[in-house]
């Protein structure tokens, strides 16, 4: 992935429109990350007005989104979900079909169902406007639990921070895990918010450090070797398991479980692309405990084989 093409258009959100300029815009060539040719296009180039007061000057048309590996469609106004641009859609219609990256913030996601491309697909939106776009695209497979979605090379994404996790997901895939651990100490966020998890948290997350959970998710970054059980973790929170599960599902937005095989996951990928060290050495140091298991989740959640993803990231061996 070389080219970024993102779309604005009248009444665009700022932050969401930042978001893609943050992920993808920046030169990081100081940190060892590639360079990408990002540009903003508009179907009218000129002075693009946002959804709170100001404008931006946009030089380039459309023509640009036509040869981009990604297209990256930011949000438009809610009363125009019934009257998309044309010229977007078939920009997104062009994209799918020659196999480039499709990635939505927020209520872009209504951008490319009107498409078409969304039909027959899984996909999300803001978790406020998922009956909507249910209701106007009955073909879609809505789902308003999600942080994002990949189909195929076409992501979808919730709302506002969604949009970066999504972002960083299709770096974690281009780039692999340790260049986008790179990208995301940069922006100062956490590189490793999953797809499934929830979209929002039951509660805020606790004030007082006494009741944090975060000294047990530390040990576990620290002990990912280990053959760790819920009840084990909510031993060393001090809880029952029972309230262990539900105050980590309130914070986390996700279920203990999924979060550990995710962090599994991450590990294996550093030390795919940063040792020579076999399937079988990876698997226990990541807590699989089998080359077979390794493989099986990490295709599952990534796609591709353990082999595939070391061929395609691995980096100078590193002790």
């Amino acid at each position: 992935m070389k080219t970024i093409a993102c779309v604005v258009q009248p009444g665009f959100a700022p932050f969401e429109f930042g978001l893609a300029c943050e992920a993808f815009g920046l030169d990081r060539s100081d940190d060892g990350i590639p360079t990408f040719d990002f540009r903003i296009v508009a179907p009218d180039p000129g002075v693009v007005p946002s959804n709170i007061g100001f404008s931006i000057n946009v030089d380039a048309d459309l023509a640009f989104a036509d040869e981009a590996d990604l297209v990256v469609i930011t949000p438009i106004p809610r009363e125009a979900w019934g009257s998309v641009d044309e010229r977007v859609c078939e920009v997104v219609r062009r994209a799918v079909a020659r196999g480039a990256w499709v990635l939505t913030v927020c209520s872009g996601s209504f951008v490319v169902a009107a498409s078409g491309v969304l039909d027959g697909r899984r996909a999300t939106t803001h978790w406020r406007y998922a009956d909507t776009m249910a209701r106007m695209y009955p073909e879609i497979e809505v789902d308003p639990n999600v942080l994002y979605v990949q189909d195929g090379r076409i992501i979808t994404s919730a709302g506002t921070a969604a949009g970066l996790d999504a972002c960083l997901h299709l770096l974690r895939i281009e780039l692999g895990a340790e260049m986008t651990n790179t990208i995301a100490r940069r922006m100062v966020v956490p590189p490793q918010r999953d797809g499934g998890q929830a979209q929002f948290i039951a509660a805020p997350l606790p004030v007082s450090t006494s009741l944090s959970l975060s000294p047990v998710t530390d040990w576990v970054l620290e002990n990912l070797s280990l053959d760790l059980s819920v009840d084990q973790l909510a031993a060393r929170a001090h809880m029952s398991p029972r309230t262990f599960a539900r105050r980590f599902k309130a914070d986390y937005g996700t279920t203990p479980a999924a979060w550990l095989a995710r962090q599994r996951i991450i590990h294996a990928q550093r030390l795919l692309e940063q040792t020579d060290l076999g399937l079988d050495a990876i698997a226990f140091e990541s807590g699989f405990g089998s080359a077979a298991v390794l493989r099986q989740n990490f295709t599952r959640m990534l796609g591709l084989s353990p082999t595939a993803y070391r061929a395609r990231f691995a980096c100078a061996p590193a002790a």
